[in-house]
Formats: C-alpha cells, sequence, structure tokens
C-alpha cells in the first residue's frame, strides 16, 4: 500500500481508483491497515461537506431502482454522486452478493457517479462497521451527495440515521401494516416517508398509503430539528421518473432549514460523539479476547454456561471482575 499522503493527495484530486483503493483499506480489519487508515485521514483535507442522505426500506420496495433514477437526476444537474450500498452477509458463510452495481447500470455508468458496494458482515443496524469512515472519504474526494443505502427496514435498521444528514424510509403502495413492528424503531427517525411505486394500478393504493402515513405522522411529537410540516410523506415513481424532484426539493429544503437554525453541526456534532462511543464499546469487546487468560476465562464461561451449571450473569461477572482486577493492577503499577 503507498503512502498515506500520497493516497490522501490522489483522493482530494477525485481520483476514482484512489478512491476505491482507500476504501478497501478502510473496510479491512487487520491491525496494520487500521493504522495505515488511521494516518491517511489524518492527510485528508478538512472541512469539505456532501449532503449525506440515508435510505432505508422494506425488502423488494425499489431502492435499488428509486437510487438510480434520484442518482441520475443529481448528475443531470451536474452534481457528483456516491452510493455506498451495504448488502446483506450470509449468516453461515459471510459472504455478500454485492450485485448493486448490475441493479444500478445506467448510474454505474455515468462518470459524476461512484458507487461501492461493501458487506455488512456481523454489524448490525442495516450498514457495515465502517460505512462512517467511507462516507468521509467520499466528501474528501469532492463528491457532492453521498446516498447511504441499507440492507432493509427492522428494529435495528436506525444505524444509518446516526450518520446521514436526512434519512428517508421508503415504502410500497398497500404496505402499512407492514411498519406495525418497527414504526417506533424507524419513523420517530425518518425525515421523509417515500411512497414507491405509485404508478400503473398501485397508483390508488400508493395513494391511499400516503395518505396514511401523512396521518400516522401528525400523531408523532414534532422535533425540534425540523421545521413545520416536517416529517412528511410523499409519492414517486422511480420507473416512470415522477415525483423524484419533489422528493430532491424537501430534501434540500429540509438540510437548509437545518443548517440556518445551527441543527446541522449539532447533529454532526452528535453522530460525531456516537460513533466514538462505538469504537469505544468495539475496543473493549475486542479487549475481551486480548489476553491468553481472559480468552481461557472466556472460553470456561461459555462452557458452563452450555452444562448449566452456572448462568449466563454469573459467568459474565467472573469474566469482568478478572478484567477489573487487570485494569486496577495496571494503575497501580502505573
Amino acid at each position: 500500500m503507498q503512502d498515506a499522503a500520497k493516497l490522501a493527495h490522489q483522493i482530494a484530486d477525485g481520483q476514482r481508483r484512489a478512491l476505491a483503493r482507500a476504501i478497501t483499506l478502510v473496510e479491512s480489519a487487520r491491525p496494520d491497515h487500521r493504522a495505515e487508515a488511521q494516518a491517511l485521514f489524518a492527510d485528508l483535507p478538512k472541512g469539505r461537506e456532501a449532503l449525506r442522505i440515508g435510505l432505508s426500506g422494506t425488502p423488494g420496495v425499489g431502492k435499488s431502482t428509486l437510487i438510480e433514477s434520484f442518482g441520475l437526476k443529481l448528475t443531470a444537474q451536474r452534481l457528483r454522486v456516491a452510493v455506498l450500498a451495504v448488502d446483506p452477509s450470509s449468516a453461515r458463510s459471510g459472504g455478500s452478493i454485492l450485485g448493486d452495481k448490475t441493479r444500478m447500470e445506467q448510474l454505474s455508468r455515468d462518470p459524476n457517479a461512484f458507487i461501492r458496494p461493501s458487506p455488512s458482515q456481523t454489524q448490525l443496524g442495516g450498514v457495515a462497521r465502517r460505512t462512517r469512515e467511507v462516507v468521509q472519504l467520499c466528501e474528501a474526494a469532492g463528491f457532492d451527495v453521498v446516498l447511504i443505502e441499507t440492507v432493509g427496514v427492522g428494529q435495528s435498521e436506525t444505524m444509518v440515521a446516526e450518520m446521514s444528514d436526512v434519512f428517508a424510509l421508503l415504502m410500497a403502495p398497500a404496505g402499512g401494516d407492514e411498519l406495525q413492528g418497527v414504526k417506533r424503531g424507524i419513523m420517530e427517525i425518518a425525515d421523509l416517508i417515500v411512497v414507491n411505486k405509485a404508478d400503473g394500478d398501485l397508483k390508488p393504493a400508493a395513494m391511499r398509503t400516503c395518505a396514511d402515513y401523512m396521518g400516522a405522522l401528525k400523531l408523532l411529537r414534532r422535533r425540534v430539528q425540523d421545521p413545520e410540516g416536517f416529517p412528511k410523506a410523499l409519492m414517486v415513481s422511480a420507473l416512470e421518473d415522477r415525483g423524484l424532484d419533489d422528493m430532491w426539493e424537501e430534501i434540500k429544503q429540509l438540510a437548509n432549514w437545518r443548517k440556518e437554525h445551527g441543527h446541522w453541526a449539532a447533529r454532526r456534532a452528535a453522530q460525531a460523539q456516537h460513533w466514538f462511543d462505538e469504537e469505544l464499546r468495539l475496543g473493549l469487546e475486542a479487549l475481551l479476547t486480548g489476553t491468553d487468560g481472559t480468552r481461557a476465562l472466556v472460553a470456561e464461561g461459555r462452557k458452563v454456561v452450555a452444562d448449566g451449571t452456572v448462568t449466563p450473569a454469573e459467568a459474565a461477572a467472573r469474566v469482568l471482575k478478572h478484567l477489573q482486577k487487570g485494569a486496577k493492577s495496571t494503575v497501580n503499577a502505573g
């Protein structure tokens, strides 16, 4: 891998191959690659910001079709668009299809667009562990808009809101019942509910569904970071390219209002704190298997829990007590 300063300079110049290499580096879990990635971020230009738009939705809602149509509309306005598509990983093999480029054939050929599929691996929340860092790379490369597509919708598919400026939830016509189990986790954080496939025989159903969501959103308490009328629901047809202009105008209106009223910067600051806490948590989890003694204690705990001789809570308490003793010994030695 070439030195970080040179790679950072190439990214700042908008070189797509350099950006692709940097994303591969950032997504690697190897300790030496993580060190190189941190050096790379230190050399990247500061102050470049893109509009980060998170998109999630139920399977089959047409996320890829909508993103392609929406992305082409943005590139037609001479905006540079990056699409970060997170594919689900197999729980058995750990593999992913990573086929989003094939589903966005026109957009993938657009010189003003960049599409990068990534595996979710074991990460919950609908995004890959390093997606936020990839967003930063795209901003450093000069992209104007970053579209973050999650693997799907569910109780845990809210992590994308912690890395986006505007979060859009895509729904299919007559899908009102689909949100019964997730509305607390999703509707409360969505800025826009976009009813897709509002065309052909599905158009009347789309109109009813959109009206239902508009009524449901009125029951939610207004958030301080939203102007009057938000969150809101609207209809689009990605297939017939209708409603996408309205969707873009709503996104811009919301983003501009938040910038003018100080919510944009406050939101990004809160997101940075969230990801600090997340990295700290993951690092502490890694310490559980960082030494031979701890690894042995964890293995023993798993064994006695499986045997039923010790409760999970008691076994976990033993490991935590061991870690606390180690931490105290380190402090006293210092």
